[in-house]
């Protein structure tokens, strides 16, 4: 077994960092637990190249550099790190405490619990036609977009990460995208960005078939209203069809569960005390899926969790502008 700890934090995203770090604000021991063996979430497994533009002062930012931003912030509170161990069981413990245990038989105790597992695993909508190019030309998202300077790209998806890849190859790949509607899902600056760009986008049309030797060569595609096929040459595919979510062994730990996502109370408390959850991973009306809400939603959950640990203290702590500044020994 792990050091017990204050709070176990599970899901190491951009809301999870975050949480790790305001536990660390309140002075609580933390561990911070993924299934992934990086933090980051989707954002480093996915798209850490992509520039984000939602985010609290940072009119801009590389996703490699959100999440380095995050860790380092994170590594203020000296988080036990328990990366690459998956949480599959939630036992309670005498005095209100629990036991989290792991798929690879370990486990950590800790007093409070707060979910931030985003979406849970995450499985690629697959492309209905090509799937033996995957990895010679067909991918679901770009690691490194100077890969594909020069090249002809085609991007399938109407949503935000088609857009998005679009709007970041643009200016140094050929770009087409092709979208089965004529309307789009994706945010509507970014819509506006790649209409206003270089790249060519191809409404009413689906990717019937690739063609390529070792690699793809030519995509052909089916105009959905005349069923008129036209082939075009392209180096590399982007299905950028979205994800299907599991959110895993969450779902038996008795929360009360909607639509796969965790409910919770206006203080991130869900159905179990003690166990609070924050971000994507959780549900209340009108909430809003940014990484921005998720990072006061942590907040909020690591307050509430603090005062369910020490009754006595306080759910604000005051602002951090308000303490000494002490130096903090980052960890390796």
């Amino acid at each position: 077994m792990n050091r017990p700890v204050d709070v176990a934090v599970i899901g190491a995203g951009p809301t999870g960092l975050f949480a790790a770090f305001y536990a660390g604000m309140r002075g609580l021991s933390v561990a911070l637990v993924d299934a992934l063996p990086e933090p980051g979430g989707q954002i480093s497994a996915l798209y850490p190249e992509k520039i984000i533009r939602d985010v609290a002062g940072f009119p801009a930012v590389k996703g490699r550099d959100l999440v380095g931003a995050l860790v380092e912030q994170a590594r203020s509170a000296d988080p036990e790190m328990l990366l690459g161990r998956q949480a599959t069981d939630l036992d309670d413990l005498p005095g209100g405490r629990f036991r989290l245990g792991f798929a690879d038989g370990g486990c950590v105790e800790a007093g409070a619990v707060v979910v931030t597992g985003g979406i849970g695993t995450f499985t690629p909508r697959a492309l209905p036609c090509g799937e033996e190019f995957l990895g010679r030309g067909l991918s679901y998202f770009v690691p490194d977009p100077a890969e594909l300077a020069g090249r002809r790209v085609l991007v399938v998806g109407g949503g935000d990460s088609a857009f998005d890849w679009a709007d970041a190859l643009q200016h140094t790949a050929q770009v087409t995208v092709v979208h089965r509607r004529d309307t789009f899902r994706a945010h509507r600056h970014t819509v506006d960005q790649v209409l206003a760009g270089p790249a060519v986008v191809r409404t009413a049309a689906v990717v019937e078939r690739l063609r390529g030797d070792h690699r793809v060569r030519a995509a052909a595609l089916r105009d959905t209203t005349t069923d008129e096929i036209v082939e075009i040459e392209c180096d590399h595919v982007v299905a950028a069809l979205g994800f299907v979510a599991n959110p895993g062994p969450l779902l038996r730990w008795g929360l009360d569960v909607t639509d796969r996502k965790i409910v919770v109370d206006p203080a991130m408390r869900t159905s179990r005390p003690g166990v609070f959850a924050a971000g994507d991973v959780c549900t209340y009306p009108g909430r809003v899926p940014l990484i921005a809400v998720g990072f006061g939603e942590a907040a909020t959950a690591v307050n509430h969790a603090a005062v369910r640990l020490d009754p006595t203290a306080s759910t604000f702590p005051g602002h951090s502008t308000d303490a000494a500044a002490q130096p903090v020994a980052l960890s390796a």
